[in-house]
């Protein structure tokens, strides 16, 4: 299978040339990614718990879809993509903008555009990416968060801190 070629970008996110997703993560090139949240009628945020297979955060919990950008590949249509490819979720729309969180070592060195939208499930989970999934309760989340942080990919407490900073989500439910 080829490597996937992802589009390198400075400091302002702005593309300057194309390297293999291997390469960009040795040496910590700056990068684009997207972080999907689904919750559904009842406040809950859908989880997703990372493959062993994958190599970056290998086991860890992770946002409900996410992924790096193709080189030329848009923010919005990353995130529609992820969403089907992990989740099996079908949406002809990019769900909500919320906000950006600029490249960063907690990212990875990604630039992430962080997304929300409302479905139910189930969900048809991508086996070679993910091993389960599981809905979870604000308040629930900030408890294991304080308690365990390092069982979360790294940009997820990052992202989580911001939507609540934000008053996107209530720390309370």
């Amino acid at each position: 299978m080829r490597e996937e070629i992802f589009d390198v970008v400075n400091e302002r996110d702005e593309v300057i040339g194309q390297k293999p997703r291997s390469e960009i993560h040795r040496l910590k090139l700056n990068h684009r990614a997207v972080h999907v949240l689904v919750f559904n009628s009842r406040g809950e945020l859908f989880l997703q718990k990372r493959s062993m297979k994958k190599d970056c955060f290998p086991g860890a919990w992770d946002s409900s879809a996410s992924g790096h950008l193709d080189s030329g590949e848009s923010y919005d249509a990353c995130a529609v993509r992820e969403l089907r490819e992990e989740i099996g979720l079908e949406q002809g729309w990019p769900p909500e903008r919320l906000f950006k969180v600029a490249a960063c070592p907690e990212t990875g060195q990604e630039f992430v555009w962080v997304y929300r939208c409302a479905a139910e499930g189930p969900f048809a989970l991508h086996p070679e990416e993910i091993e389960c999934g599981d809905w979870f309760p604000p308040a629930r989340l900030n408890q294991w968060l304080a308690e365990r942080p390092q069982v979360f990919a790294g940009a997820v407490p990052l992202i989580w801190r911001e939507m609540l900073r934000r008053g996107l989500v209530t720390a309370s439910r």
